[in-house]
Order: structure tokens, then sequence, then C-alpha cells
């Protein structure tokens, strides 16, 4: 996923991704093994 717009450069996108988007796909998954990372570019 890459953000766009108003996430691009904000320093709470990468707290977002980890605590908020990471979380979501592992209940929605029912999988902890996945892992999402930034990647600024």
């Amino acid at each position: 996923m890459l953000l766009q717009g108003a996430c691009s450069g904000c320093p709470s996108s990468t707290f977002t991704l980890k605590n908020g988007i990471e979380t979501m796909l592992k209940d929605m998954l029912n999988d902890n093994s996945i892992s999402v990372n930034a990647i600024n570019g």
C-alpha cells in the first residue's frame, strides 16, 4: 500500500500503519505473522 495525499510525510503515518492497518490485517486474516513496514521513497 502506498500512502498518498495528506498521509505522505506525516510523522504519524508509520504509527498508523503498524498499530492500525497491521492489527486489522492480522485480525481479519487470523494470521499473527503478518508484518507491515513503511517504505519511504
